[in-house]
């Protein structure tokens, strides 16, 4: 007769286990955590995945897979400061990527353009009329240029022309929407023709 064929809720609750209560029971005197050490103290949390100290596994795996970092836009970055104060534009002039490393404020060209708009000490503006055609202008260096008559034209870098995004507009918001934009766009108007009673049909 096998204890199945008893009853059959023989071994449905089983009693919890317990410990150091003396040799007899298995698990007495050290309580079933072995000698001393870290492990045998209360208090322990060592993470599961601890590995004594040796350099993890997880670290010493070859890392591979998609990254953005090899799509960061690096910039040849020039301060209005020292283009007002070069030679080249002493009176002003045009300011683009070829006066720029004719003048050897910027290396080459295998990088976009930024302008800055830290200015001379003790300057509050510039006096002279600059024609900048780069691919990007900041918000301060544009309202200087601008003030002493002078031109912007941000050209925009790759990134904003796969975007959509006019850099010489005052709205900079891409056209070129990502599906994920798409997606709330019309989650978004989805969720307004509801509340009017409506139903909305996707593209």
């Amino acid at each position: 007769m096998m204890i199945h064929e008893i009853t059959a809720l023989a071994g449905k609750y089983k009693s919890r286990k317990r410990v150091g209560r003396g040799p007899g029971s298995g698990v007495g005197k050290r309580s079933g955590r072995g000698q001393k050490g870290a492990g045998s103290r209360s208090g322990n949390s060592r993470r599961f995945q601890f590995e004594g100290g040796q350099m993890p596994y997880f670290r010493r795996m070859p890392k591979f897979g998609f990254s953005n970092a090899n799509f960061r836009v690096h910039f040849w970055l020039v301060n209005l400061r020292q283009i007002v104060n070069h030679p080249d534009f002493k009176s002003g002039g045009v300011v683009n990527q070829e006066t720029l490393i004719k003048a050897g404020l910027v290396r080459d060209d295998s990088r976009d353009i930024k302008i800055l708009g830290d200015l001379p000490e003790g300057a509050d503006s510039i006096s002279v009329k600059l024609e900048v055609t780069v691919n990007r202008v900041t918000d301060p260096a544009r309202k200087l240029i601008e003030a002493a008559g002078g031109s912007v034209n941000e050209t925009g870098t790759r990134r904003d022309r796969v975007r959509g995004v006019d850099r010489n507009s005052d709205d900079r918001s891409p056209t070129n929407q990502t599906k994920k934009a798409k997606r709330r766009a019309f989650q978004e108007k989805k969720a307004e023709a509801a509340s009017r009673g409506e139903a909305l049909k996707k593209k």
